[in-house]
């Protein structure tokens, strides 16, 4: 289980990730909020641990940037904030647990298991007949697998993961390049007009949101389950 821990205070940070590879975690920290979206940005974690009372831009901010840009990592909320509206601040903003410092290492790690369990029970994706099978990263529409290049696939499955949602075209990005890396201008829609050629005859489509990004959606206008 692979998590990024956004925590500024390094005695705590230190200890905390010493005591999760102990615990067969892998732990990747920082202590700045604009760092920690840059790695969520071109990197894939299994969960978020989010300190909120961070130095320039705080936790509840990550937070609402991490999910305005459509991506839905869980998150653990860690943090000395334990009133009730604090709580309330970090669940609507898109936490997906909480804990009050000091909490018991124990805990934090049930909760961990539990967001993996969570995460394991939905092996599958789909969207019309187009299917994703998570455990191995391959589409399938019909028992048949999809022939895709890696950077296709990326971009699918950011569509896929919230069919009948926006993804924006930055997040896309993203996922599909490495950072500095040059690209031409027109490259993800290249990628796009691959993919959509390729997908024609699933029941499915990608729509362009002007000045947004893309929309993965059945064609008979249903999206898809999780």
């Amino acid at each position: 289980m692979k998590l990024l821990l956004i925590e500024d205070d390094f005695d705590l940070s230190g200890a905390l990730t010493r005591a999760l590879l102990r615990r067969g975690f892998e732990v990747l920290a920082c202590i700045d909020g604009s760092d920690a979206l840059g790695l969520l940005r071109h990197h894939e974690f299994d969960a978020v641990l989010l300190d909120l009372g961070l130095p320039g831009m705080d936790g509840l901010r990550v937070l609402q940037h991490l999910r305005g840009q459509e991506n839905w990592t869980p998150v653990i909320v860690l943090t000395a904030r334990g009133a009730v509206g604090d709580r309330i601040a970090g669940l609507n903003a898109g936490a997906d647990d909480y804990l009050a410092k000091p909490f018991d290492l124990d805990e934090l790690e049930a909760r961990l298991r539990a967001l993996t369990r969570r995460q394991a029970g939905q092996q599958e994706l789909s969207c019309g007949s187009l299917k994703l099978d998570k455990s191995s990263g391959i589409f399938f529409c019909e028992h048949r697998p999809l022939n895709i290049s890696p950077r296709e696939g990326a971009v699918l499955k950011a569509l896929i993961a919230r069919p009948g949602h926006g993804v924006t075209r930055e997040r896309l990005h993203a996922l599909v390049f490495s950072a500095g890396e040059t690209v031409q201008a027109d490259a993800l829609e290249v990628i796009v007009h691959r993919l959509r050629r390729k997908i024609a005859d699933m029941g499915v489509g990608i729509l362009t949101l002007r000045g947004v990004g893309y929309l993965l959606c059945a064609q008979d206008g249903k999206s898809a389950s999780t």
